[in-house]
């Protein structure tokens, strides 16, 4: 069954905005199937399972049924488990949003009965809940179903298994006639369509088939991570591995956004595509991907179905999918004609379920891993960079630089110290003997393979884009003379002064882009990955931020910067001088 965008199911402009809050695009197939159905007021029943994207299948038309003025419960959601009922509840959660006064609670044995009631009480309209507490609330009084206009039994299938038949045809029996009933379940076995004819009236069928879609030569690993650890755990696999080519999928088009902009601040080189993008602008960025003239795709599942790219080494599902058949369309785009292929999947918290059913009803082979530690991470660019040297010397890609060479050993160097010296340089390490070594902490890690063959950024104006000399010389908002033009030198403001070893650099964005402090430590920290203490006093202007950092590393902050988008503006940092106009500050 073929996709629909949402703005074609005759949807609220609520939720319309909702849907397009959460990153969704399109409808999945059984969404396709059931929303149009059932807005009607149809009894439906739906053949799938958790992983084919039924969640919003019955969330969206029973939301669109709900009417916020008034305070009792309207829609009855019935879940086997409490993991179940916590998942459909934050989605439902999502997808009400924008709909004024909609409340939804979850309730489930094992949670405290006082905050279930409290919320029932201040007029909650969507209840999802396990059939034994939602038969515990009814008989205490707290459950009222004589206004509830949907009920829908999730994985019906499962419940019964479970032993849920008896609270089901209580339930069932004690809603109002005139209420609109969705059945979901894997299967059909006589006791669901016992159920089904005595509850239903003149259902509609809709079933979604389950089919083993695995891809033979895509190996294929989920990992358990914590959102806020993603990003780490992204770049470690990435350098663990040396994958220099990839798609890395995001659920939603600001976080595609988001991090790109993020490894780009890491040194990778990305770029990104989703919906928001015009034709042209995609096209743009898939010659650019053939070519590889980058090496990761950030994108959405829309903007990339379809992508016909070859010799991927590695999909990332940096977010699990909605449902089972985009995890099939995402790992699909490695692993072709014969080659081998590798799929990682980050998952967290309740996501863990979602995917397990997503498994079970695809028939996917995935295996458990764990995320490298940072000494196997250390260890692999070591590794890499040696064969890379071997590499070289073996074909003798090189320039032989005897003279030079010798200059050393005469100079009473040994051979293993140049070669140690050379080494460290190539990894990002200083040199110099009036520069003091950097601390242990602030020890820069050895560069990746890829680091060594990125593309020089191109150099940014020091003026924020658009602007013309004029806007350039007249005062900013606050009063106070704008900055210079490119060729003036800058002075650190006298007022911050400076601290001992900092040195003070400019960067090219300022209020007008709406920087904090927080912005410009947390940007030199991602990119040089020294730590926050390397930067000290920070004095935001107009258009323009100076900030004082570590002397003995200001060169390679100003080297990791360059070219780095922050704010959406590429920046040109520059060291500061105390020459320069003294009637800048502010």
């Amino acid at each position: 069954m073929e996709k629909r965008p949402f703005t074609e199911l005759g949807l609220s402009p609520e939720i319309l905005k909702a849907v397009e809050k959460m990153g969704f695009e399109e409808a999945s197939p059984i969404q396709t199937a059931v929303i149009p159905v059932a807005l009607t007021g149809r009894d439906v029943v739906g053949m799938s399972s958790t992983g084919s994207g039924k969640t919003a299948a019955f969330a969206i038309p029973a939301i669109e049924r709900v009417d916020g003025h008034k305070k009792a419960v309207q829609v009855l959601i019935l879940c086997p488990t409490r993991e179940l009922a916590v998942q459909v509840s934050e989605e439902s959660a999502k997808l009400a949003f924008f709909k004024r006064g909609v409340r939804e609670v979850p309730i489930y044995g094992g949670q405290s009965y006082e905050r279930q009631y409290r919320a029932l009480a201040a007029g909650a309209q969507i209840v999802i809940g396990t059939p034994g507490r939602v038969m515990d609330m009814m008989e205490r009084g707290a459950l009222k179903l004589q206004s509830l206009a949907v009920v829908v039994l999730d994985e019906a299938d499962r419940m019964l298994d479970m032993g849920f038949r008896d609270d089901i045809e209580k339930i069932l029996s004690s809603v109002p006639e005139t209420r609109q009933l969705l059945f979901f379940s894997a299967t059909m076995p006589r006791a669901i369509q016992d159920l089904i004819g005595r509850y239903s009236k003149d259902p509609a069928w809709v079933k979604i088939e389950s089919v083993a879609q695995n891809a033979p030569q895509v190996e294929q690993v989920w990992f358990e991570v914590d959102r806020r650890s993603k990003l780490e755990a992204l770049t470690r696999l990435i350098d663990v591995n040396d994958f220099r080519y990839g798609i890395i999928f995001c659920s939603t088009k600001i976080m595609v956004d988001d991090l790109d902009e993020a490894l780009h601040a890491r040194g990778y080189q990305t770029d990104r595509l989703h919906g928001d993008l015009s034709q042209a602008q995609r096209d743009r960025v898939m010659d650019k991907f053939r070519r590889r003239a980058f090496e990761f795709l950030v994108a959405t599942d829309v903007a990339a179905r379809g992508l016909d790219v070859d010799d991927l080494e590695v999909v990332f599902n940096f977010d699990l999918p909605n449902d089972a058949e985009d995890y099939t369309h995402r790992i699909g785009r490695t692993g072709r004609a014969g080659r081998k292929g590798r799929a990682f999947t980050f998952v967290s918290g309740q996501e863990l379920y979602k995917l397990q059913s997503m498994v079970r009803w695809a028939r996917l082979d995935v295996r458990r891993g764990s995320i490298p530690s940072l000494d196997e991470v250390d260890e692999a660019r070591t590794n890499v960079f040696f064969e890379r040297i071997r590499a070289t010397l073996d074909a003798k890609q090189f320039k032989p630089h005897d003279r030079m060479i010798d200059r050393l050993l005469d100079d009473g160097y040994a051979s293993t110290d140049i070669c140690s010296a050379l080494i460290h340089l190539l990894q990002g390490g200083t040199s110099g003997a009036s520069e003091k070594a950097p601390a242990p902490e602030s020890k820069a890690k050895p560069a990746p393979a890829w680091a060594e063959k990125k593309a020089a950024r191109p150099t940014a104006s020091p003026e924020a884009p658009g602007e013309t000399e004029a806007e350039r010389e007249r005062e900013d908002d606050d009063g106070h003379p704008a900055a210079p033009s490119r060729k003036t030198k800058y002075e650190r403001p006298a007022r911050t002064g400076r601290e001992a070893g900092k040195a003070t650099i400019f960067i090219n964005v300022g209020r007008k882009q709406l920087i904090t402090p927080g912005d410009i430590v947390g940007k030199i920290a991602g990119v040089t990955r020294l730590p926050a203490t390397a930067v000290g006093a920070i004095d935001i202007h107009q258009r323009h931020t100076l900030a004082d950092v570590a002397e003995d590393q200001v060169d390679l902050i100003i080297k990791k910067l360059t070219g780095i988008k922050m704010k959406g503006i590429p920046l040109a940092p520059m060291r500061a001088t105390e020459a320069g106009p003294q009637n800048d500050n502010e």
